[in-house]
């Protein structure tokens, strides 16, 4: 019989996957037991456990319980202090017409940066725009570990990058769509867990807007250390509609025009404001700071007066 190490998560540990994609990657073994698990796709912090059988992959739920201060994971009417005891059990017991052998083995996952990305740690890993990361370990939901084509090994910020896709041979990012009075920058796949921070803008020109001031505000979509380090508390301009998680309670829904106070920029990409009187976070793509020549950002008898602006889709 197979061994595998219970111990190393990332060797049996797929994350966030569909059942789709699991079953097709177990049907590519040809051996029966190897498997796989993944996050339940149904109930937040449940597991699932897929495993290839004779000609078909069962999937087996693993219920994360909480009693008082412990966790516990159960399967069926079993139930395990951890998932690596829940493993090392099922080596030894059939689930339904094998044992669990070895884990299904992992693709290598990489990904192209979309920013430069200096680092501020010993353990981070530095690099340019476009370059290509292999992942080793998604330790955290902003932070990654990843190797550099050089074989340096260190910790990435997620929204700073994108998956590459195997049919992409250029890995081009950033590429516009047809010129024209509108613009649009495509930021990554739809299905990504950072969709909020990587998705589709689409913009009207600044001159449809404010003629006078197309100059004051250039569409981007990078993470600028100017942004970064910018005096807070400032004023940004939002530049694309937001709908949050209804379960999200801390994130702030958007409307293009809004003006919302920007109070604290995070290198991960999720800023924190103040809008329509709620406090809570935002996705730094949706919104540009606004800049001195900005008609609409006064200061009368030292008071900011901060106006929003009408939707762009009512001034076409």
């Amino acid at each position: 019989m197979d061994t595998f190490d219970v111990s190393d998560r990332n060797s049996w540990y797929f994350g966030p996957m569909t059942r789709q994609d699991a079953t097709e990657v177990l049907m590519s073994e040809r051996d029966r037991g190897v498997f796989l698990v993944r996050d339940s796709n149904s109930i937040a912090g449940d597991f699932v456990l897929c495993v290839r059988e004779d000609t078909k992959v069962s999937n087996y739920i693993i219920n994360k319980i909480q009693q008082q201060d412990q966790t516990f994971y159960r399967i069926g009417d079993q139930l395990f202090e951890n998932l690596p005891k829940l493993l090392t059990f099922y080596t030894l017991h059939y689930l339904d017409t094998t044992p669990l052998r070895r884990p299904a083995p992992k693709k290598p996952e990489k990904v192209i940066s979309r920013y430069d990305f200096e680092g501020s740690d010993q353990d981070d890993l530095p690099f340019r725009r476009g370059e290509i990361l292999t992942i080793i370990r998604k330790d955290e939901d902003q932070w990654w570990t990843a190797k550099n084509q050089q074989g340096q090994i260190g910790q990435i910020p997620v929204p700073y990058v994108q998956r590459c896709e195997d049919n992409t041979e250029d890995h081009s990012i950033d590429r516009p769509f047809s010129s024209g009075s509108n613009c649009g920058i495509m930021l990554g796949p739809s299905n990504n867990q950072h969709s909020a921070l990587f998705a589709s803008v689409t913009c009207k020109s600044d001159a449809t807007i404010h003629p006078t001031t197309t100059n004051c505000h250039q569409l981007s979509n990078s993470l600028k250390t100017s942004d970064l380090n910018r005096k807070l508390p400032a004023y940004a301009r939002v530049k694309q509609a937001r709908v949050p998680n209804a379960y999200d309670k801390t994130a702030l829904k958007l409307e293009i025009g809004d003006i919302i106070k920007v109070t604290k920029t995070n290198i991960n990409g999720q800023w924190e404001g103040e809008l329509k009187g709620k406090t809570g976070h935002f996705p730094f793509t949706h919104v540009e700071f606004i800049a001195d020549c900005d008609p609409l950002y006064k200061t009368e008898n030292n008071t900011t007066d901060v106006h929003s602006v009408p939707s762009a889709n009512n001034l076409i």
